[in-house]
């Protein structure tokens, strides 16, 4: 895969209090990102015109939902959507190993083939981390190579989600945690943090 300007995981919570309903939601509203002509845009915006996007699913255990894939057109950003739409609900739903979850979207961003500007890990859940090891410490290792970790707080379920985001999972030059009331709410939110995040620091941001 050719240089990109962005490396980016898409750390999505899969675990027991996301339920079918809730899943179809957040996997669509993914999925419509990717067709979104602001999202496509922010993805072409960069000197290199083009962002490398996975997907990775957590709970207790983790799994790949979306490999490696660049993303500079719009059939690029089709095929994303396509690929998320038909992503299994894999791992089984579990506790919120977030800590856990982290580890493994770091690992599968240190095996991105494309050589990338910027790294980028975009965690959405809807609850602290209640299993595994702490979120905390595993940010602060991400941060000091270099990577950077933004989220999406679903407060269905927890309130001061938000809070914990600032506090516990998010870090690095320009982090940020946006808040999304409910999972209806999911499409909006995950695009402009999409367009957000592709854009980086940019004039245009």
């Amino acid at each position: 895969m050719d240089s990109v300007d962005l490396a980016l995981v898409l750390a999505v919570d899969v675990s027991a209090s996301v339920d079918f309903e809730e899943f179809a939601l957040m996997l669509g509203g993914l999925a419509a990102a990717f067709e979104d002509t602001d999202v496509l845009a922010a993805a072409a915006s960069g000197p290199r015109g083009a962002v490398a996007v996975s997907a990775l699913f957590w709970s207790e255990a983790q799994e790949v939902a979306l490999p490696w894939t660049r993303l500079s057109s719009a059939g690029e950003g089709a095929a994303i959507a396509a690929a998320l739409r038909d992503a299994p609900r894999l791992p089984r739903a579990g506790a919120t190993a977030l800590g856990e979850g982290l580890v493994a979207a770091l690992t599968l961003l240190g095996r991105c083939p494309a050589p990338a500007t910027r790294q980028v890990v975009d965690v959405s859940g809807d609850g602290a981390g209640n299993r595994g090891r702490a979120s905390g410490p595993v940010r602060d290792v991400a941060v000091a190579a270099g990577v950077v970790i933004n989220g999406l707080a679903v407060l269905n379920e927890e309130p001061d989600l938000l809070q914990h985001y600032a506090a516990e999972v998010i870090g690095g030059p320009g982090s940020f945690a946006l808040p999304c009331a409910d999972y209806a709410d999911f499409t909006g939110a995950i695009a402009r943090k999409l367009v957000r995040e592709m854009r980086g620091s940019s004039p245009e941001a």
